[in-house]
């Protein structure tokens, strides 16, 4: 049988593995970071109304440019983030945040060019910046997983990348960043920067979006999605808001048709039912900062979090902690730094699980 070495893969492939976190069938999966929350019944109904309502012209190409889908994503942007007076000109959809982050570094990076990020962070920000070919610079967190802004001036200054990733809140630890460093990193980048917002949502109360700096500066772009807060994971949806430049620039890298109709009409439908989906964020929320305190009560450390997982340690083997809580029937995430692991917030009746398994396997 031919092996991936007999092929004749790029050099810079050999020897990596595809990424991907364990999909296990357990009782209690706490490792995607998803919305534990599913679709009511309604929701269900008027999801299968719209995929009803576009499956009858699916032998036509959907709109190239998914307009009405981008004005309803500014409108709900205007509604999130106040005065940001965003339209479609300055939005921009694609398949999950992933295929997003792809086409800025097919515009924006590439061969010959550098991006730069602060690890621990999202492990896809190097995964698809060397795939794209650009060069992947970490320049490190601090050691609470913070950003100084000082210190993020000055790996800038000395990298000068094509392209900084700052990760708000951030991914694994749940760490937001102060606008003023985001503003320190603005001003001194060469480049883009890109602010990554897939956890935006369940940021505590008085933290404010990077969306709020848009105005002004024509190289930042704000990436989010819809697969954590919208609990619509498989609906496959990310966005950006950006200036209109930005979006004329990934019009040039993007596929033709790269958003299905079907793709498109769920979207649509689940952000008319947003206050319904994000009508749980409130409740994770509180049950993250209540894990938080219960944690530390059992004498672990763990990291501050505005998203809907918690990072926690430290285990001189977290292989074995990851693995007994498995046996137990609780999958959570071996990421991040070595002797961390991170665990989704999920439902209260998962949250016990999660507990009582976690004090057993002590």
């Amino acid at each position: 049988m031919t092996s991936l070495d007999d092929l004749p893969i790029r050099d810079d492939l050999r020897g990596k593995t595809a990424y991907g976190a364990p999909q296990l069938d357990v009782p209690y999966a706490l490792n995607t970071n998803e919305n534990p929350y599913p679709p009511s019944d309604r929701l269900v109904k008027a999801l299968g109304e719209a995929v009803m309502d576009v499956a009858g012209s699916l032998n036509r190409y959907p709109d190239r440019d998914a307009v009405a889908l981008r004005e309803d994503l500014a409108a709900f942007l205007n509604a999130d983030t106040p005065g940001v007076g965003l339209t479609a000109g300055r939005v921009w959809a694609a398949n999950g945040s992933n295929e997003i982050i792809q086409q800025i570094l097919q515009a924006f990076g590439g061969p010959g060019r550098t991006a730069l990020g602060f690890e621990p962070s999202y492990s896809m920000h190097p995964i698809i910046t060397e795939v794209s070919g650009t060069r992947w610079i970490d320049a490190h967190r601090d050691e609470d997983f913070g950003l100084e802004p000082g210190r993020a001036v000055a790996a800038v200054a000395e990298h000068r990348p094509d392209v900084v990733f700052l990760t708000s809140p951030n991914n694994p630890t749940g760490t937001a960043l102060p606008l003023e460093t985001i503003e320190a990193v603005l001003d001194a980048a060469p480049g883009m920067v890109v602010v990554d917002e897939a956890y935006g949502e369940f940021r505590r109360e008085g933290t404010p979006s990077a969306l709020t700096l848009l105005e002004g500066h024509p190289r930042l772009i704000v990436t989010r999605t819809m697969s954590k807060a919208f609990a619509m994971a498989g609906t496959r949806l990310g966005y950006l808001a950006a200036d209109p430049a930005v979006i004329e620039a990934l019009l040039l890298v993007r596929l033709p048709y790269h958003l299905s109709a079907v793709t498109q009409a769920v979207a649509r439908t689940a952000l008319a039912f947003r206050e319904e989906l994000l009508g749980t964020v409130d409740a994770l929320r509180a049950e993250r900062d209540a894990l938080v305190a219960w944690l530390r009560g059992e004498g672990f450390a763990v990291a501050d979090s505005d998203a809907n997982f918690v990072l926690f340690g430290t285990f001189p083997d977290r292989r074995q902690v990851w693995q007994s809580l498995l046996i137990r029937g609780v999958l959570i995430r071996e990421v991040g730094p070595p002797e961390w692991l991170r665990v989704s917030v999920g439902t209260p009746d998962e949250m016990a699980a999660f507990r009582n398994a976690l004090q057993e396997s002590r």
